[in-house]
């Protein structure tokens, strides 16, 4: 039976991709108690990656804004992964990591990661309400656009 964010998944329209397996020395994410942190998530869909380019030059705010909520879409599909399937055991979404791959004077950080923010808070409602930072990097892996982390709490 579906539980209540499968639905709600549903119901948006949304589909998660499959859980992106780690490209370096590391995992794609970790539990201790109560916490699963999330490692960072970039817009890879399936295995194909997508929004290549630094944000204000060969990615619009939009176009970023969509590499955000594919960030945010494998991020809740990592923590379907690591809770067993049932992502009606997240308690709280704590917060959300966001890096925008751009040059030195771009200024438009929360507008892009906004895209991951308000699709956690869709899917999650109030416990989708989360701390975050939104930051510029002058690169990032594989030159994608937007590249985001989560910790979250989990029952």
């Amino acid at each position: 039976m579906a539980g209540t964010i499968d639905a709600r998944l549903k119901e948006l329209g949304l589909e998660l991709p499959q859980a992106p397996k780690a490209a370096g020395a590391y995992v794609g994410y970790v539990r201790t108690g109560n916490q699963l942190f999330v490692a960072g998530q970039i817009p890879l869909w399936n295995g194909e990656l997508r929004h290549i380019g630094k944000v204000g030059v060969e990615i619009s705010i939009e176009e970023a804004q969509e590499a955000a909520r594919v960030c945010a879409l494998n991020i809740v599909a990592q923590a379907k992964d690591a809770l067993g399937g049932d992502l009606d055991r997240v308690v709280r979404i704590v917060k959300l990591g966001g890096f925008v791959n751009c040059p030195p004077d771009f200024t438009q950080h929360p507008e892009v990661i906004n895209g991951a923010s308000n699709l956690i808070g869709d899917i999650f409602g109030d416990k989708g309400a989360h701390a975050r930072f939104a930051m510029g990097a002058g690169s990032l892996p594989r030159n994608v656009a937007v590249e985001i982390d989560a910790v979250i709490e989990v029952a």
